[in-house]
């Protein structure tokens, strides 16, 4: 494991003033600071880094958030705010000098109005929490990341999160009304709201997906729909990956918008099969999910598109799920596919990145013949729809050479995404993960900027320090 260092150790004394002003702040059990409870929060999705922070605070209300980030701007101490730590960046990960700042503890939904289509909610509500809230009234809230069933809607703004139904329904940033956040000098702001549009410069946008660099969110108003008729999926198995990165292709270049459509690899097929037993071909070499939604009519016409067009690629077979059992089970599959690739690999690092849809056949060839060349192995798992790679990269953390090769190969696959017309990130952030490869995609003109950005809102870059921008850069403001 990778431990990053304290850049500036406080003493105990410093220590122990910090975590006596915080108390003051907050409920009794609102302050963490004992060694060992500090331990769950050293870490998250990206579990090779750790750091013990100085300090965890765990407000309830806005208010609270705003009275413990004043008091840190005051006193010059750097804040990371934290959902559920699910982040695959690194983006929840601590500095020793910081004080994690948990939204756990904000979980209500706060108000539903189903004439208006919305839902407020405060930022540690989960994912899938919101939709379980209005799925009575016959509505859902779209994105739907793999970690939905733990992940919080805080941490979906801050990386702008997406899932299997962003290909339908798009990502966080298409599903947000409204943001209330708590800048570093404790100011309460609300934009947007119970609208469309808000009038002015897009603070929404520009708030969504800078990864708690800017502020502190602590409520939001998404988006909720009806939900649909009914949905089925089906599977088409092919002889190569490359084959069915073509199929995908021809799938959307041809029109139509399945409400999702997923790869899979053999090693994720067979990984998957053995976790969610939902009837995956085990001897194909590559696998699509795709699921279209709607009325009987219109399910059965799509699905006769799609087998027409998958036909043309001599699939290996075709299953269409005859019933709402069989199509649980094979999301079921994907759904665990993470944890399932954790059952034949000790570790693994979780790749994301974006691609032009035309250019899967060429990226998937040169990802596999990168695991010949650096001897690890790779299980493709992704939606390939809106061409959001997510590789898994099998390494063995106890081996410091696997680590390095397995960070050098996903650096690799991340510059060819850029490459080929993408992105690094299409919905985990840079967080630490992606910091050094940021000028692989932007100019430093770009980087500059980005960081003026930073600067206008946290001038003494207390928050979130050392994520997002090149590490040389991270831990100061711009001059």
């Amino acid at each position: 494991m990778i431990r990053l260092p304290d850049p500036k150790p406080e003493t105990l004394a410093a220590r122990a003033r910090i975590v006596a002003g915080l108390r003051a702040l907050l409920p009794e059990s609102g302050v963490i600071a004992e060694p060992l409870r500090l331990k769950p929060y050293e870490t998250d999705g990206l579990a090779a880094y750790r750091q013990v922070p100085l300090a965890v605070a765990l407000p309830e209300t806005t208010e609270q958030v705003a009275a413990v980030l004043r008091f840190c701007h005051e006193n010059g101490v750097r804040v990371v705010p934290r959902g559920a730590g699910t982040s695959l960046s690194g983006g929840a990960l601590p500095l020793a000098d910081a004080v994690v700042v948990g939204l756990m503890r904000m979980n209500r939904v706060l108000a539903i109005d189903y004439a208006d289509r919305l839902a407020v909610v405060q930022a540690g509500v989960t994912n899938i929490g919101i939709t379980e809230a209005v799925r009575a009234a016959g509505f859902f809230y779209a994105p739907d990341p793999s970690s939905q069933l733990a992940c919080m809607i805080g941490g979906n703004v801050n990386m702008n999160s997406g899932g299997a139904h962003c290909l339908k329904y798009g990502v966080t940033a298409n599903n947000l009304l409204g943001l209330k956040i708590v800048t570093i000098a404790g100011e309460i702001i609300e934009i947007g709201g119970a609208h469309l549009d808000a009038a002015g410069y897009d603070w929404l946008g520009l708030l969504t997906g800078s990864e708690g660099q800017l502020a502190v969110v602590t409520e939001v108003t998404v988006r909720i729909l009806r939900s649909p008729e009914g949905a089925r999926a089906m599977l088409a198995a092919f002889r190569s990956n490359e084959i069915a990165g073509a199929c995908v292709d021809a799938i959307i270049t041809s029109g139509i918008i399945p409400v999702a459509l997923e790869f899979m690899d053999r090693p994720a097929i067979h990984a998957c099969e053995a976790f969610a037993h939902a009837g995956y071909p085990l001897d194909a070499e590559a696998m699509l999910i795709i699921e279209v939604e709607g009325s009987i009519q219109e399910q059965d016409d799509l699905l006769a598109r799609i087998k027409e067009i998958c036909a043309r690629f001599d699939p290996i077979s075709l299953k269409v799920s005859q019933s709402a059992e069989e199509s649980a089970a094979i999301w079921k599959g994907r759904k665990g596919a993470f944890g399932a690739v954790g059952r034949i690999s000790p570790d693994y690092l979780c790749m994301d990145g974006t691609i032009p849809t035309g250019r899967l056949p060429e990226v998937l060839r040169r990802i596999g013949e990168m695991s010949d060349s650096y001897g690890l192995k790779v299980a493709n798992i992704f939606h390939a729809g809106d061409g959001n790679l997510h590789p898994l990269i099998m390494f063995d953390a106890n081996d410091p050479e696997s680590f390095h090769r397995a960070e050098a190969f996903g650096a690799d696959i991340l510059k060819l995404c850029v490459e080929v017309g993408g992105c690094l990130t299409g919905e985990h952030g840079v967080g630490v993960e992606k910091r050094d490869l940021m000028p692989a995609q932007f100019t430093a003109i770009d980087l500059d900027q980005q960081r003026r950005i930073k600067t206008a809102f946290d001038p003494d870059w207390l928050l979130n320090t050392a994520k997002v921008f090149p590490l040389t850069d991270a831990l100061a403001p711009a001059a």
